[in-house]
């Protein structure tokens, strides 16, 4: 086994593992504040080369300001962005090596696809051969060659989203920063695109920035994503860490769904917790140790997916990780079907259940009112501490 190509490759992939990296974009301890509101508050963060990595959260949690202040368009009240080794704090905009795709498009009206990627180019007094080749190449790579002649009006949502996407690129930025590119979208056009935003990333090799409150697009787009509430990043990680091992509530129930039970730890061994949940006799076995001390107060997160519900009861009783209760609602969508479960203490469980096949006449896994037992994998919990 040849350890060293091993991590080539696994560096290749992931160069945050890499202790020999350097990032590509640094943020050192940056702070923005209007007045007496902190909208980013001494957030440090690394992006590689290449990477595309999203900023995700609310309205309001400070994630475009970060994206101005990457572009330049806002000034930090204290802290530093380096982008290549370089340090941004008194370059322009307009020196800076970056372009920004805004959630608009911002598309001239009055100008074909071809000119309005031209447009930059022709800005900074690029030869025109140059230029030609430069925009033929780009309506290539979006795939709108047939509609280089054809209005923005003309154009379909998605086909000017690729135009402000050419325009963005054809530059040749060192990073591209993107606000909500596909917020302007409809959803199933929004998920095509998403995968061909990948692809042309992935072929230009260009680091790109994402902006976006859509915890999905997030989710499918992104190298790496750093989670932001009240102007802080309350994890940083990819799509598999944060959704996977979430380290706080908030995390937890951003991403995706997840069931929260208020607990108290019970055992904590050397590899596994045990927590017993406060006004019920449910009990969860993790079966992974963490940093607590017995009868410290802690959350347990639980996602809908990985919760097992069946109509008879198990073959074997446990203690832990299992409990039964009453469908108290279901709702069938499609793909997969979402059972509200009420336990003896009044508590609501949430489960996805994937229709595999087509159920006949109309009927479900359960039925409303039915008793059901529920029971997941020592694995599926996730204790948290904050």
């Amino acid at each position: 086994m040849n350890t060293q190509t091993d991590n080539n490759n696994l560096f290749a992939d992931q160069p945050w593992l890499d202790p020999e990296r350097s990032p590509f974009v640094k943020i050192q301890s940056l702070t923005k504040t209007f007045g007496s509101f902190t909208a980013v508050s001494s957030v440090d963060l690394d992006i590689y080369e290449g990477e595309l990595f999203s900023l995700l959260g609310g309205s309001g949690c400070g994630k475009s300001t970060l994206l101005r202040m990457l572009a330049g368009f806002e000034t930090p009240t204290s802290g530093n962005i380096f982008i290549d080794d370089t340090d941004m704090s008194n370059v322009p905009p307009y020196q800076r090596p970056v372009n920004m795709m805004f959630q608009s498009y911002a598309l001239f009206p009055h100008m074909s696809v071809e000119q309005n990627i031209a447009y930059g180019l022709k800005q900074d007094g690029i030869a025109k051969n140059d230029i030609a080749e430069r925009v033929e190449n780009m309506l290539t790579i979006v795939q709108l060659t047939q509609f280089a002649k054809r209005k923005p009006h003309q154009l379909s949502g998605g086909q000017r989203q690729r135009v402000a996407l050419a325009r963005a690129l054809v530059k040749k930025p060192k990073v591209l920063l993107l606000d909500e590119p596909l917020g302007a979208l409809d959803k199933r056009l929004r998920e095509q695109t998403q995968f061909e935003l990948m692809n042309i990333q992935e072929q230009l090799g260009i680091t790109f920035i994402v902006v976006t409150h859509d915890q999905e697009e997030a989710m499918t787009l992104s190298t790496r994503i750093a989670v932001m509430d009240q102007g802080r990043f309350s994890q940083i990680g990819t799509p598999t860490d944060i959704y996977e091992y979430p380290e706080t509530r908030f995390v937890a129930n951003f991403i995706g769904s997840a069931n929260m039970f208020e607990g108290r730890v019970v055992e904590n061994g050397a590899d596994y917790v045990t927590v017993k949940t406060v006004g019920s006799d449910l009990s969860f076995y993790i079966d992974h140790s963490a940093a607590v001390r017995e009868n410290t107060a802690v959350w347990v997160a639980l996602r809908p997916e990985k919760i097992l519900v069946s109509a008879t009861p198990p073959e074997e009783q446990s203690q832990y990780n299992s409990v039964e209760g009453v469908v108290d609602d279901i709702g069938y969508l499609g793909n997969f079907s979402i059972y509200k479960i009420r336990l003896a203490n009044d508590k609501i469980i949430e489960i996805t259940h994937p229709n595999q096949s087509r159920p006949k006449h109309g009927s479900h896994l359960a039925q409303w009112e039915e008793k059901v037992y529920l029971r997941w994998a020592d694995h599926s919990p996730v204790l948290l501490t904050k």
